[in-house]
């Protein structure tokens, strides 16, 4: 069996969780099948069973194009490009709606059977009109369609399912639910400082971590004010970059330089750090923060628990499946009663709370250790690629022999 994987991101231009997805589970299928990915970039190498070939956008001139159009064309043309050659595959895997164009026409031109895997849906995103005006029509119809004419659709977790099914005419036989995995061997506990040194992290000090881009989903705003909430003497490090867009990049810049202003302790990394950086600031966190407002699964809750950290997290999509409340770390109800689309009703309740779930850990070390215990079994049991690749594959071989 041949597997093509169609993905906007794959090192080493990687920004979110779908483009860390699509690395480990390519790896771990290309033990068990030939697997091919194209992508977005100049990638072009080769390993046993896995081929990785990069595409941009070939001779489109954007010149006087809307800006924020112009990602949007780009990406239909590159889809297109990602068609071109030789295509011999038994399936065709598509990952976000970047590039669901590609694995369309490579339905309709080719025949192969499709398959989506929901990062994320573009209704529950709405946020991103911001980001591409009305090209957020495009990428809705994008999904739309390839979800809907796909011959399988993974859900990231039980309640993207459900909103699989609330949001798109999809049978319900066709929808399955695999999670996102993590390496159990890179992903540990590492007893490295250099890159605490690199940030200017006081290492004698306890601190509380962020890690994700900076984006309304991603609530980072939320913990931001929740800084004035936390205790004094905790360090927060907001490892923080890649904005969505300028506007936000901005909100970002003065609402942390506000915080700064009454102490000295909040540390912002306004970059996406090496992984190997990303596992030392894991590892040496008391606390690990997710505030996302949308979250169909939240990979980076699952890296700090491997790093034996305490989670304090929104109660909130995938997440809820992922740190159990009370064992691995601490779920912020968000409450969103009368607000408006995936908002928090009351946003300075909601960072009173991110900053009280901190502080109770903060002043609970033993605590913080058995969660962070309980973290890493939950993972090695729940979220191991190897497991994950493996029910892909069933999952591959079912839609092929339906066929």
């Amino acid at each position: 069996m041949k597997v093509l994987f169609y993905t906007r991101e794959y090192p080493p231009y990687v920004y979110g969780g779908a483009g860390v997805h699509v690395e480990y589970l390519a790896r771990e299928l290309s033990r068990l099948m030939e697997v091919e990915v194209r992508c977005f970039g100049d990638q072009n190498n080769e390993a046993e069973q896995l081929r990785i070939l990069g595409f941009k956008a070939d001779q489109l001139t954007l010149d006087n194009t809307q800006p924020e159009l112009a990602p949007i064309f780009k990406t239909l043309n590159t889809c297109i490009q990602m068609n071109s050659g030789v295509m011999h595959a038994d399936i065709v895997h598509c990952h976000t709606w970047y590039a669901q164009f590609a694995g369309i026409l490579s339905k309709l031109c080719y025949g192969t059977p499709l398959i989506v895997t929901t990062h994320s849906l573009e209704p529950l995103r709405p946020w991103k009109r911001e980001q591409l005006g009305r090209g957020y029509d495009a990428s809705s119809w994008i999904e739309k369609t390839a979800i809907e004419m796909a011959d399988a659709v993974i859900a990231v977790s039980q309640e993207t399912k459900q909103d699989v099914l609330k949001y798109f005419h999809v049978d319900e036989n066709k929808v399955s639910v695999i999670y996102n995995g993590i390496d159990l061997d890179e992903y540990n506990v590492t007893h490295e400082t250099s890159a605490l040194d690199k940030f200017g992290i006081d290492k004698s000090r306890p601190y509380v971590l962020f890690v994700g881009r900076i984006t309304r989903q991603k609530g980072i705003i939320h913990l931001v004010n929740a800084i004035n909430y936390i205790n004094s003497d905790t360090q927060v490090v907001l490892c923080a970059g890649a904005p969505d867009t300028e506007e936000i990049g901005r909100e970002m810049k003065q609402s942390v330089e506000e915080v700064q202003k009454n102490r000295s302790n909040v540390i912002w990394i306004a970059e996406m750090v090496s992984k190997k950086e990303a596992i030392q600031l894991y590892s040496h966190s008391a606390v690990f923060c997710c505030p996302s407002i949308y979250e169909p699964f939240g990979i980076i809750n699952i890296e700090a628990m491997a790093c034996k950290t305490a989670v304090v997290a929104s109660s909130v999509g995938g997440i809820k499946e992922v740190v159990v409340d009370g064992e691995t770390g601490i779920l912020i109800p968000l409450e969103q009663e009368n607000a408006a689309p995936f908002e928090a009703s009351n946003p300075d309740k909601f960072s009173r709370d991110l900053a009280a779930g901190i502080n109770k850990l903060m002043a609970d070390e033993k605590l913080r250790k058995t969660m962070g215990e309980n973290g890493r079994k939950r993972v090695e049991q729940y979220f191991d690629w190897k497991a994950i690749a493996l029910q892909t594959a069933t999952l591959y071989k079912k839609v092929m022999n339906h066929d």
